[in-house]
């Protein structure tokens, strides 16, 4: 997946290494921890994971934690088939996520940091590991990080397995070599984390921007796109799409402005829906695509979130039904089962939408959809199981003409359609 060309003006402060390796954890270390997760919360940087917790105060909740040691962990599984941003990051700037990394651990007072990373991606291992080795070589880690007599070891940790790794609790267990199953939270891994101590978790892009914020001030990233949620983000746009590849996009960027720079619809291709968030993802009709920021909240609006930070471009030939119930069989393949509206409820939705696909559904399905989706997310352990249900809510809200002939949508009341 190729890195896409950005429109003058738009900054490109996570694809692109600092400017002077090591500046900002020296910074870091002579302002001390406390100072340095205040910085970020000034800045208001939010994890770019999918949580979108204030970075410092993570951070902070770490330090407090009475228990040692404490561990500091960059989350660069990508979770979401055909999604590569992460990946693209890692090759692109392994020295910003290292950097990053380090000024999070020894803010926390953490002696060892991972990097858990998709065993496939062999060059951004490679980068990584290169990274590592010549700054403990130099003296930038290991036994006396730049010379401040603070110790720190990084290492990078190839990992296999499902999807559900991606989420930070399965992510932590997986580092330790145990089964990957979400915890419930709280306690949140700033308390019980890796191996059960203290862990600051955060996602390569959140520790890519740690080093810009710290070397620029929280002012000039706080200037950068949405107020509320400042700073930048990774995009894969593909789909019936000119140009695919991954965007470093302001925050807050209306999704037609997106697609626009992504070179617009396909060839004669006309845009009817894009699939933001990934498999469980929501549908966004196209005319809402110029009122619809690119934020959490904007999102959260019509249903859809940041998640992977997938943006697939639907057309026309695309039948809503049968894409939303795919995703939604993907998502209950993928669940690990650990509860039983996980175990057995996404099994019931992919029924429901299977129904709608094979013409087989009734009036009720609509209402047992809402009802079984609400049951399912008031449950979950982990935001896959919470959000396992968009695609199927969101497409009956907007396209609920697909889902039903209109003999059955008249006597149905329209209940799916009015989906929040």
């Amino acid at each position: 997946m190729k890195q896409l060309s950005a429109p003058k003006g738009w900054s490109q402060l996570l694809l692109t290494p600092p400017a002077t390796p090591w500046a900002a954890l020296r910074a870091a270390i002579a302002a001390g921890g406390a100072a340095t997760a205040q910085t970020l919360i000034d800045a208001g940087l939010r994890g770019r994971g999918g949580g979108g917790f204030l970075t410092g105060e993570k951070w902070r909740a770490t330090v407090q934690s009475d228990a040692s040691p404490k561990y500091a962990v960059a989350n660069a599984y990508e979770s979401d088939p055909a999604v590569f941003t992460n990946r693209l990051l890692l090759e692109k700037n392994a020295l910003g996520v290292v950097e990053g990394l380090a000024i999070a651990a020894l803010s926390v007072g953490a002696r060892e940091a991972m990097i858990g990373v998709r065993a496939e991606y062999s060059d951004a291992i490679r980068s990584l590991e290169a990274i590592i080795t010549t700054a403990e070589r130099e003296g930038v880690l290991g036994a006396n990080v730049l010379g401040s007599g603070r110790e720190l070891t990084v290492r990078v940790v190839p990992l296999q397995g499902s999807s559900m790794i991606g989420e930070e609790t399965v992510l932590l267990k997986a580092l330790a070599g145990k089964r990957g199953q979400p915890e419930q939270t709280p306690p949140y891994p700033s308390e019980v984390g890796y191996l059960g101590k203290p862990t600051a978790v955060n996602n390569v892009a959140t520790l890519a921007a740690v080093s810009w914020i710290l070397t620029n001030g929280a002012a000039a990233f706080k200037q950068i796109g949405d107020p509320a949620q400042p700073g930048t983000v990774l995009v894969q746009v593909s789909g019936s799409i000119t140009n695919s590849g991954v965007l470093e996009v302001p925050t807050g960027t209306p999704l037609a402005e997106i697609l626009a720079v992504a070179g617009g619809p396909a060839r004669g291709a006309t845009i009817k829906a894009l699939l933001v968030g990934g498999p469980s993802g929501g549908f966004v009709p196209a005319q809402l695509l110029g009122s619809t920021p690119y934020s959490g909240a904007g999102l959260a609006a019509v249903g859809a979130h940041i998640g992977s930070g997938a943006l697939l471009a639907l057309d026309g030939s695309v039948a809503i039904p049968e894409l939303a119930a795919m995703l939604t069989r993907w998502c209950a393949d993928e669940a690990c089962g650990k509860t039983i509206p996980c175990r057995i409820g996404t099994r019931r939705l992919a029924e429901i939408g299977q129904r709608f696909v094979d013409g087989l559904a009734g009036p009720e399905d609509g209402q047992r959809l809402q009802a079984l989706a609400a049951d399912v997310a008031d449950s979950a352990l982990c935001a896959h199981e919470r959000l396992t249900p968009s695609p199927l809510l969101t497409g009956m809200r907007y396209f609920e003409h697909e889902f039903y002939p209109a003999s059955v949508a008249q006597t149905s009341g329209a209940v799916a359609g009015r989906s929040k």
